[in-house]
């Protein structure tokens, strides 16, 4: 915890603002670095580039995708949940359905095929 604090601490606005639209888009580099301030063109897409290959940065950069992921989780699992109950699609209702029970910790047993390689000999004493 005290890690991301540093790592935020390090951050100028520009390159908050930079990651923050990065990630809330998911909009090209260029475009990002255009909203965040660096400037137009070939330079301000370099600029940006390099800043983003920053440990400081990038370590911001995980976090948010982090709280990102964390916050449309529910949404995700709203739509999985709308599938499985009101898909048009069996097919569609049964992947949905399977992944609700993975995910609750249900997952099927896993068959594995084994092979054996053996020498079998068969004497038969009719005597």
């Amino acid at each position: 915890m005290a890690k991301s604090v540093q790592a935020i601490q390090q951050l100028t606005p520009k390159q908050m603002k930079l990651v923050d639209t990065l990630v809330a888009t998911g909009c090209h580099l260029r475009v990002a670095a255009k909203e965040a301030g660096y400037a137009d063109g070939e330079s301000g897409r370099v600029s940006a580039s390099r800043t983003i290959r920053l440990p400081h940065v990038q370590q911001y950069m995980m976090q948010r995708i982090s709280e990102q992921l964390g916050l449309n989780a529910t949404v995700a699992a709203a739509k999985v949940m709308t599938l499985a109950q009101g898909a048009k699609s069996e097919y569609v209702q049964l992947e949905a359905a399977k992944d609700i029970l993975d995910r609750a910790g249900f997952k099927p047993i896993e068959r594995h095929q084994m092979q054996v390689a053996a020498d079998i000999r068969v004497s038969i004493d009719l005597g």
